[in-house]
């Protein structure tokens, strides 16, 4: 069947139908779909690893910790404190509307579309929608046809699942895609790359209709000549080939330390990259492979690129056929080389040399904001000047993408690798509005505030749009 405009017309209609009756608005419902939600992720693990590993030989370890485990601890955070997070807030008044009271109510948007990314295919498919339901939104999701198992599993999955009048699942490609963003949705969330965001956002410009992106960037790895060295390199490792072998929005993309430190620093690369993924990395399965034929041209050029074609100084190898490229070290990459000029989403990793550690603030804000930021040093003075100079959508001190899986912080971009943010109590503020109501009684109601106007009431009503009392005491004794 072909999903066309007339089609997501049909779909959108169908959902604000849904949405309109109430239903979703409800505690019990939200409770009810983010209950089916878990027992989802924990009754289909089998199926969701099998998925990531037709997808991307992603190792079943990455998928049950980043993806099923973040997914099953966003939906427990969320059943423990949605009661709490749906509690409207009291909001103080003043002398100005005296008597009254006032509350911020937390509502539900209507019907949102979350369009996800190929890399983390459930996490960042679910993860949205966890919060656009305890939001207490109709929702439709569009997962990424890069990864075609996983994006027909939650087809399957949220269809037997989930309350199918509220939440569904369109599968496609641009066609698909392009018919979704035709409609007026009430928020859209995309997670990709910026040429599509920018795509995204024109088409919810017609409809005034809000959006978060979540991008990417160059994220930057900063390390100091003082550190652990051991672990440093570990942890570099586990951020950047242990994330789906670099295909990661917050992976470490390029490296900046000291001439002096360099040599040092790739050694033990080298050391702890030998200890993770063998001699012949090519043949780990422990390394997710490149996604697809198209990506590994691309990662390819930025090899072939006679900038860097003798840079290498670890690894490099690929097998086109099976899709695989080594963890590769570059060192002393030039700024202006192809690898340098756009998010490399793969397993390369250039190194930065600079004379002083300083120079690396000048050298990361000349570029994009980037969706991360990583440090380690065991400098407090450097520490606050990187957390200070540095703006990036979230920074991690001596160590990589940890910040991800700490739901009491936002995860969004900040310029060009995004912007809106959520994670936790963020993803129900994402899809919610904060409408602020103010409550008055028919007593208290003086003469001052209607016409004729009198220089009396003129000095009245500033006072009181002030919160001055003595003001207003004075205007009204006429006391100048």
């Amino acid at each position: 069947m072909v999903f066309d405009g007339e089609a997501a017309a049909s779909l959108v209609k169908e959902l604000r139908l849904s949405f309109n009756s109430g239903k979703t608005r409800s505690y019990e419902w939200r409770i009810s779909q983010l209950k089916a939600f878990l027992k989802m992720v924990v009754e289909q693990e089998d199926q969701i690893v099998e998925a990531l590993r037709s997808d991307l030989a992603k190792p079943p370890l990455e998928t049950v910790v980043y993806e099923i485990g973040m997914l099953k601890n966003s939906c427990e955070v969320t059943l423990k404190e949605l009661k709490q997070w749906m509690t409207p807030e009291k909001a103080k008044t003043s002398i100005t509307t005296f008597p009254s009271s006032a509350e911020i109510v937390p509502e539900p948007l209507g019907v949102v579309l979350v369009i996800s990314a190929w890399n983390y295919p459930f996490l960042l498919s679910l993860d949205p929608v966890v919060g656009a339901i305890a939001a207490g939104n109709a929702v439709v999701l569009k997962p990424s046809e890069i990864a075609p198992a996983s994006s027909a599993l939650l087809l399957k999955l949220l269809g037997e699942y989930m309350d199918n009048s509220c939440v569904r699942v369109v599968e496609g490609a641009v066609d698909e895609t392009t018919a979704l963003l035709q409609q007026k949705w009430d928020k859209i969330l995309y997670t990709g790359n910026g040429k599509v965001g920018r795509i995204v956002m024109a088409a919810a410009a017609k409809h005034l209709t809000p959006v978060i992106l979540e991008l990417g960037g160059k994220s930057p790895t900063v390390v100091d000549s003082n550190v652990n060295l051991e672990v440093t390199a570990r942890r570099i490792i586990s951020g950047k080939w242990g994330c789906n072998n670099g295909q990661a929005c917050i992976s470490p993309d390029y490296i900046i330390t000291t001439k002096d430190f360099a040599p040092k620093l790739v050694d033990a690369l080298k050391i702890e990259l030998e200890n993770c993924f063998g001699k012949n990395p090519l043949e780990s399965v422990d390394l997710s492979r490149i996604v697809s034929s198209n990506h590994f041209a691309r990662l390819t050029k930025f090899l072939d690129d006679d900038k860097v074609s003798g840079k290498i100084v670890f690894g490099g190898e690929k097998d086109e056929s099976k899709l695989r490229i080594a963890p590769t070290l570059l060192l002393d990459v030039p700024r202006d080389s192809l690898i340098m000029s756009e998010e490399i989403f793969g397993p390369l990793l250039p190194i930065i040399t600079v004379n002083k550690l300083e120079e690396s603030f000048d050298f990361i804000n000349e570029g994009t904001k980037p969706l991360a930021a990583y440090l380690f040093t065991n400098d407090n003075k450097f520490k606050e000047e990187f957390v200070k100079n540095v703006s990036a959508g979230g920074l991690l001190i001596n160590d990589t993408v940890l910040h991800l899986v700490v739901h009491t912080l936002p995860f969004g971009g900040v310029g060009e690798s995004g912007m809106g943010a959520y994670h936790g109590k963020f993803s129900f503020d994402a899809f919610t509005h904060r409408k602020a109501i103010l409550y008055r009684g028919f007593t208290g109601d003086g003469s001052i505030r209607y016409p004729p106007y009198t220089d009396t009431k003129q000095k009245t009503m500033k006072a009181l749009v002030a919160g001055d009392v003595t003001g207003v005491v004075r205007a009204l004794f006429g006391w100048s």
